[in-house]
């Protein structure tokens, strides 16, 4: 079956060049030969995300400060007491473009893809979001845009120039043993288009998605798939992650 004529639009630009139209049969075929390379591109995540797990970890010895919602916060503080923490460095401040309406655009979008933060905590794992701005410009911003249920702090120190973010967004992971913080990972750039789902968050983080399928180091917390997931309206608050 040969592809569709090409035609011109009236403004000139060439149409789109689309792929051929063919039978139910050669569909299915053709879906098939793409699966296999999209099941191999899985594995290959996987492997990816089992080679980050074993990546050597960096110890953080400054407390840092930050401004919530409820007053200073130390790095520490921003785990809410789980193992594992993500922040994501956004750019909401004066000299930003949006400012004091908007944050950055692309900033702006990945918030607007953050799942349900209740999957990522009953995997003993918080996402907050940090910036320049004030805590009233936040709460305000937050409000407008729908992003309530993301914890944000504002940056009051060195916090982004030590952790790479000074200048443009990204993403660190660190985790938390008793009162010892070390930084586990870091993306940006692309990286970060890959964030927002729970998924693709707990792939970046230490301990993974936490189930038995996972190529994780011995001793890590796992759990069988579909066991732990709940309505998002039904975890317990505090409840620690079920073990094996």
């Amino acid at each position: 079956m040969t592809a569709p004529a090409r035609k011109v639009r009236k403004d000139a630009s060439p149409a789109m060049r689309t792929p051929p139209v063919v039978s139910p049969e050669a569909w299915e075929a053709a879906r098939e030969q793409l699966l296999v390379k999209e099941k191999a591109h899985t594995r290959a995540r996987d492997a990816l995300a089992a080679e980050r797990r074993r990546m050597p970890w960096m110890a953080v010895k400054t407390t840092y400060a930050f401004e919530g919602p409820e007053g200073r916060s130390s790095l520490l503080d921003l785990f809410y007491g789980r193992r594992q923490l993500i922040v994501y460095r956004a750019f909401f401040e004066p000299g930003v473009f949006g400012w004091p309406e908007h944050a950055c655009e692309g900033c702006s979008m990945v918030a607007d893809q953050v799942a349900h933060v209740a999957h990522l905590n009953a995997r003993d794992t918080t996402l907050v979001f940090v910036s320049r701005a004030p805590q009233p410009d936040i709460a305000r911003l937050k409000t407008r845009m729908g992003w309530e249920m993301i914890p944000w702090f504002t940056l009051t120190d060195g916090f982004d120039a030590d952790f790479g973010v000074d200048e443009w967004h990204g993403t660190n992971v660190f985790y938390r043993d008793g009162d010892r913080v070390f930084r586990t990972y870091f993306t940006n750039n692309r990286g970060d288009e890959q964030m927002g789902s729970t998924w693709n968050y707990l792939d970046i983080t230490p301990l993974g998605r936490q189930e038995i399928w996972e190529d994780s180091p011995e001793g890590y917390p796992q759990t069988p798939p579909y066991k732990w997931w709940k309505w998002h309206d039904s975890y317990v608050e505090g409840a620690a992650p079920d073990k094996t």
